[in-house]
């Protein structure tokens, strides 16, 4: 749907309500990060896996592809 602004220029809004209904939920959802870091500062001691070296990557089987998930802020 492309809807007006005030400023005269258009902006392009998609409905992804019957997407998201008819999307498989998560019965494993994962915590924000933002709370996992909040939780961890609470600790004496914590580490944080290098997401961007590569040498941690974890082979996982086809049929466990639909379950990874990752959470962006």
């Amino acid at each position: 749907m492309v809807v007006p602004k005030k400023d005269n220029k258009i902006q392009v809004c998609m409905d992804f309500r019957d997407l998201n209904k008819a999307s498989m939920k998560n019965d494993f959802p994962l915590p924000h990060f933002d709370m996992l870091v909040d939780s961890a500062a609470k600790k004496s001691t914590y580490s944080f896996m290098d997401g961007f070296s590569g040498h941690n990557q974890i082979k996982i089987s086809i049929e466990d592809k639909e379950m990874t998930t990752f959470v962006t802020l």
